[in-house]
Formats: C-alpha cells, structure tokens, sequence
C-alpha cells in the first residue's frame, strides 16, 4: 500500500508541476508563439487583401467595359439617326422621337402641369410651390416609408428647376467667408440610404451647411428618383448654399441602359415620357464646374491638356444634351449630291479591285492610318494648333464619343484610292463620300465637356486616351499641375470612379476623388465619403457605410460574399464570349487534347475580353487542371448553360444573343411605344439587322428572319420580348442545385 500511495503522490507531483509551467510559460517559449500568431495572421490578411483587390479588379473592368458597350450603342443610335433616318428615310420613328424629340406644345406650355389632376385616393406626400422646410421635410418623411411623389408634383418640380438653372453659369463660384464649411459629395447613383446617411450625420442643407454634389445622382441605383427629387427640392429651397454640378450620367442616352429612363417609366406609366423629356432638360442645364474661393476647382470627371476654363464658362452648356453623341452637323455643311458623284466615281474605280482583300474595320486601322486621318482633318479645318496640342488632340476624338467618320464599326469596302480627308457616309445599301467640313464651334465646345464629365486621372505624365473606359482622357500629374498654375488653383475635387475607402489622394495630392455611394458593386464592398472644406481649404474626409447585413458578417465573410458576386460577374462575361474563346483556344490545341497551357489560357483570355485581370491568379476559379499542369480550357463554362432554350436559333445566334442582350433590350423598350412588352415582326427584323450591320456581326438574314418567325408562340404577328430576352440569359448550374437542395431541405423539415 505504501508503493501505490508513493506513486499516487509522484503523478500528483508532475501534474502539479506540468500546470505551474503552463500557467507560466518560458518567455522563449511565449516569444515564440507571439511570432508565430503574427505570422499566421500576417499571411492571412495578405490573402484576404489579394482576393480584395482582384475582387476590386473584376468589378471595375466589367462595370468600364460596360461603358465601352453604351459608346457603342450610343454610336449605333447617331447611326440609325444621321446615315439612316435623314438620309433616306428608314429608321424607326420612336428612337428619333426619344433622342431628338420634336417639342410637344403641352411640354412647351409652363403650366401644363395643372392640367394633371390628383385623386382623392393619392395617400402620397402633398407640397406646395415655393418649397418650404416643411415640403422637404415631408419628400423625406416620404420617401423613408417607400412612398412615390405624384407626377404632378414632380413635373412642377422639374419646371421650377428648369427655370432656376437657367440663371445659373456654367462655372459656379462660392466662397467660405460666408459659412464655416462646405460639404462635396461624390456619386450617389439613386442610394437614397447613403443620401439620407449623410444628412443625417452632417445635416440638412441650409445656410449653416452648404452642399456640393458632383453629379451622378441617378442611374445603378433602384432610387434615382427619389435622389434627384430630393436634390432638386432643396436646391430651390437654398439655391445659394445646394449646389449640383452634372456628371456623365446626367445623360438621357447614360439613362437608358443604366436604369434611370426603366425606373421613371415604371414609377410613372402614365406621364413618364413628360417627366423623361423634362429630366433631358434640366439635366443639360446643370452647371458643369465649381470653384470655392478661386482656390478649389469641383469637376465631375477630370481635365485633359486642352481644358480651357474660360471657353467652358462661356459655352451654351444646354446645346449639349447628350456627350455621347457627336454635334450633328446639318446636311447643308455636307453636299450629299456631290458626295453621291464622288461615291460614284469612287466605286467605279475600285471595281477592279476584288472587295474581300481591301475590306477591313475602321476602328482597326493602323495608328499611323488613324494619325494620317486625323491630321489631314485638322489641316483642312485650317485650326492652326502647336504638335503637342494636335497629338492631344487626335487622342481625344479617339477617345472620346466617336467622331462621324468612326461612327460604325461596320466592315466597308475601301480602296488604295479612297483620300483621307473625306467622310465615310454609310448607307443600307452603299457608300457616299463626304468632304470633311471645318470643325464647329459646337464640336469644340463639345470635347470639353466630354473631358470635363469622362476623364480618369493616372500616374503617368502626359494626356492620352481613355481607352479603359472608352471617353474622356487619362490625365497626369503634370496636366493638372499645369491647369491649376493657370487658373491660380490649389487643388482639383473629382469623382467618377468609385474607390474602396470613400476616397483618394493623387498627383502628390492636387487631384482628389471622392465617391459617396457606399457598397457600390455589392454589399460590403467599398466605404462612401464626403470633403468638408473650412476657411483653411484643408479637406477633411468623413466615411461611412450603409448596413443591413455587414454588420453581422465577419471580414472573411464580406470578402467571400463580394468575390463570389464578381466572379460570378466574370464567369457571364466569359460564356458571353464563348466561341471566340473556343476558336482561339483550339488555335493552340491543334490535336484536340482540349487542354492548352496555363500562358496560352491566359492570353487568350485577355485577347478576347480586354480586361486588365490578373488571369494566372483567378485560374483557380474558372478552370480545371489536368494531371500534367495544363489548362482544360472547356471547363470554363461547365457550370453555366442559356436560359429556356428557343426553337431553331444557331450558337452563333444565340451567343451573339446574349453578349448584346442589353443593348436589344434598350432598342426594344424604345420600339415598344406602348409599354405592351410587344412588338412587330417588322420591328424586330429591321432593328436586328440594322443592329448587326453596324456592329459588323455576320448572322444571316434567313436566321432573323427564322428565329422571328420561331418566337411569334401565338402566331399574331407581335412578339414578347421580354420572355424572349429571357431566354437568352445566364444560368448559373451550382445556383439551381443549391437552391433545388434547399428546397428539398424545407419540404423534409416541413415533412
């Protein structure tokens, strides 16, 4: 007994011991750990940065491509409208009437307003003209509950606005001697929470607390209206201490694809047209600029190496209504009879000469061919300008909204004959030669507000076009040193793109930007900011973040959430483009392995798609491996499959489809005058094949015509389009078996 007691008290012992040291532990040994931890924690919040920024990366690529797909569309429409409608007569009346609007004399008449009536049964907010506090204060006690201002109120809100921003210049400049502080904001893009957020953490606009907003109210955002309402409300209650500065989505042609002209029409069935044609208007008469105590310059976009402030200040801001189409030049500065002889005598020579061979795009020509155009227009247009200014200048007609001569990207016939200072004048079924006429003054007072609205700042010196986004310029630091040592200048506010934090310093801090709309591209996803600005001109930065459901996520969480969203994104982008993909990819897999390298995927993807994407890093999530290392190139659409296949459509078709399904969407709503979901046979034949024409996409007339015929269910003549751009969508496969998983799980739970 004695021997079990002895080592009883031995294991007593050691335990004892064992708990000592770990209650307190050698500082080697704690040392250690600590080193570690931090490690650990080190690398994994460099992995959760990485999946950030590409996250980042996706959604910024596919939101400026999407902008390159509106200047196209927007170019299709100058099409439609200046080739087809003038020149012989065949386009569809509705797009005119929408983009060049003949005045209605009942818009025309300032009081046609009370011509509307307003039932007893509207339980919606009531005001009064001139706005009161009240009257604001009841837009936000309404607008909170999800209510919707009558059409009546909106159209004498809109006239009232009208006739305000009329009075106001193009360069709007304030002072702090009046007022402690100054408050910009960037882009909202119809948030009506980050809005409301911000008022309630800085205040109501008032004499005590001016506001700046550059521009991009609407558009994106399921409450643009609401915002815009707003905006405009307390700028006539406080029209010197509101101030609203227009952003290239204060644009009806921005409107139509990103969500603007879609919200107002179903908000408002019956006088949507009215309050859209109102909206045209008073968007183009928003000033363009603002200058705090001549120190302080305030532009939606950026500048380029010609911005010149005086010219913007002095321009008829409200001529252009849309920065997305050229200045039309009338048919009087183009001598169509003579463009016809010569378009004649042209293609009598180049007969010779087989078609196929001198057949190209002319948004392909050779830089050298583009510079050669460029500068023998601007010779003939006798503008006596410096090398520098002249290169900048060919970068801007480049990059910014087509000129007329680069309007389509249509496939024409061309010969070695054809000089470079005439312009290429498309017809359905020829070609007319036009001599180039001297530029307008409207054509020159248009690219400054391109530049203004659309232009990106870089680290690079120089002014180069925008390629990324498709407008406007890149801007380096010494532009805009340049710029504010005219001007007297201290600093340059921009918004315009959206940034992580709410905000950016760049150009050794000269240029700013600042964007307001929080979680902009999902939840989570960046922080929204406002400048205040006191007597100091010292900016002061203020973040924020509208949450719902962030707050109980984790950061692994958000970063999850946000990457699953763009990939997705990306993964619809790719089976967008899949035959072209295909067809390259099997360019370097000449035995049909159906597996390319992890070099050659990659380039293929960034040939096809044009995204600046780290494509070696996102592989993991778009590709499968094969055993040996290679890339199983097909696996990239694997999980995804079209909507509710249609009878009789070609892949090529279908594909060409989905890529422009938004774009035939926007023509679509346009055509459909009514607002049925209904259209003609006839008007869905003309508007593809005009479409495809100008897009140089090679589907066959018999396919239109037989996918029409295919998709007429009822045969009567009209088709629904909408359930026939349904069909044309991506479904993602995963999300269909997660969701089929769950609903087995809810009926066995419920069982």
């Amino acid at each position: 007994m004695g021997c079990g007691t002895s080592v009883a008290t031995e294991t007593q012992v050691k335990k004892l011991e064992t708990e000592e040291a770990l209650k307190s532990p050698s500082p080697a040994l704690t040392l250690k750990a600590a080193v570690l931890i931090q490690r650990w924690y080190r690398h994994y919040m460099a992995r959760l940065e990485m999946r950030r920024r590409y996250t980042w990366n996706i959604f910024q690529s596919i939101e400026y491509a999407g902008e390159q797909d509106q200047l196209q569309l927007s170019s299709f429409f100058t099409y439609m409208l200046d080739n087809v409608t003038q020149l012989n007569g065949n386009g569809p009346d509705l797009i005119s009437q929408l983009l060049d609007p003949v005045i209605d004399p009942w818009l025309d008449r300032e009081t046609c307003y009370k011509m509307i009536s307003i039932p007893e049964s509207y339980t919606g907010p009531r005001i009064s003209f001139p706005l009161s506090v009240s009257d604001t204060n009841t837009l936000l006690s309404a607008f909170k509950e999800q209510q919707i201002l009558h059409a009546r109120y909106v159209l004498q809100l809109l006239y009232e606005t009208k006739k305000l921003l009329k009075q106001m210049p193009n360069i709007v400049h304030l002072s702090t001697s009046y007022t402690k502080e100054i408050t910009v904001c960037g882009d909202l893009h119809g948030r009506l929470d980050d809005l409301l957020l911000i008022f309630y953490k800085n205040g109501l606009p008032s004499a005590e607390t001016p506001y700046v907003f550059n521009g991009d109210f609407v558009d994106r955002g399921k409450k643009s209206v609401e915002v815009v309402i707003l905006l405009f409300a307390y700028l006539l209650l406080y029209p010197d201490h509101m101030h609203l500065n227009r952003g290239n989505h204060e644009d009806h042609i921005m409107n139509l694809r990103y969500g603007f002209t879609k919200e107002v029409m179903q908000k408002y069935k019956t006088h949507g047209r009215e309050i859209l044609q109102l909206f045209k208007d008073v968007f183009s008469l928003l000033p363009i600029a603002t200058v705090i105590d001549a120190k302080i310059l305030i532009v939606h976009g950026g500048i380029s190496d010609q911005t010149d402030l005086e010219l913007l200040s002095s321009i008829e801001r409200h001529k252009v209504k849309s920065a997305l189409r050229f200045p039309r030049r009338s048919l009087e500065q183009l001598d169509i009879g003579q463009s016809h002889r010569l378009g004649k005598r042209m293609r009598s020579t180049d007969s010779s000469h087989p078609r196929s061979s001198h057949s190209y795009n002319e948004n392909h020509r050779t830089p050298s061919l583009r510079k050669r155009r460029c500068r023998l227009s601007r010779q003939n247009s006798g503008d006596s300008t410096s090398s520098s200014s002249s290169s900048s200048s060919s970068c801007s007609s480049l990059c910014s909204p087509r000129t007329p001569s680069c309007i389509s990207p249509q496939t024409y016939p061309s010969s070695p004959s054809t000089p470079y200072n005439v312009l290429q004048v498309p017809f359905l079924d020829s070609l007319s030669f036009v001599p180039l006429p001297s530029p307008p003054q409207q054509e020159r007072e248009w690219k400054q507000i391109v530049d203004i609205l659309w232009s990106d700042p870089r680290t690079q010196e120089g002014c180069s076009p925008n390629t990324f986004r498709g407008g406007g310029c890149y801007f380096g630091p010494d532009i805009s040193q340049r710029l504010l040592h005219q001007h007297g200048l201290q600093l340059l506010i921009r918004s315009h793109e959206c940034k992580q934090e709410g905000y950016e310093l760049c150009h050794d801090g000269h240029v700013i930007t600042i964007f307001s709309a929080s979680n902009y591209y999902e939840e989570g996803s960046n922080r929204g900011a406002y400048i205040k600005l006191g007597k100091e001109l010292v900016p002061r930065f203020y973040q924020y973040q509208v949450s719902r459901t962030t707050r109980r996520l984790t950061l692994t969480q958000r970063v999850r959430a946000a990457e699953g969203s763009a990939l997705r994104s990306l993964k619809e982008k790719l089976f967008a483009h899949r035959s072209e993909l295909m067809t390259s990819f099997q360019q370097y897999d000449p035995k049909e392995t159906g597996c390319v390298s992890v070099g050659e995927w990659a380039k293929v993807l960034e040939s096809v798609l044009r995204l600046d994407l780290p494509w070696r890093t996102l592989r993991p999530h778009l590709v499968h491996l094969a055993p040996d290392g290679s890339v199983e190139y097909q696996s990239c659409f694997e999980d995804l499959g079209p909507g509710a296949a249609l009878p009789q459509v070609s892949p090529n078709l279908a594909e060409t489809l989905f890529r422009y399904r938004t774009d035939i969407e926007i023509i679509f709503n346009i055509i459909d005058k009514d607002h049925s979901g209904l259209i003609s046979i006839e008007e869905f034949r003309h508007t593809w094949r005009l479409f495809s024409a100008h897009l140089g996409v090679a589907i066959d007339d018999g396919a239109i015509d037989e996918l029409a015929r295919s998709i007429d269910f009822n045969k009567d003549g009209s088709i629904d389009f909408t359930e026939f751009l349904e069909a044309f969508r991506v479904v993602h496969k995963l999300d269909i078996k997660e969701h089929q998983l769950s609903e087995k799980m809810a009926k066995k739970k419920y069982t």
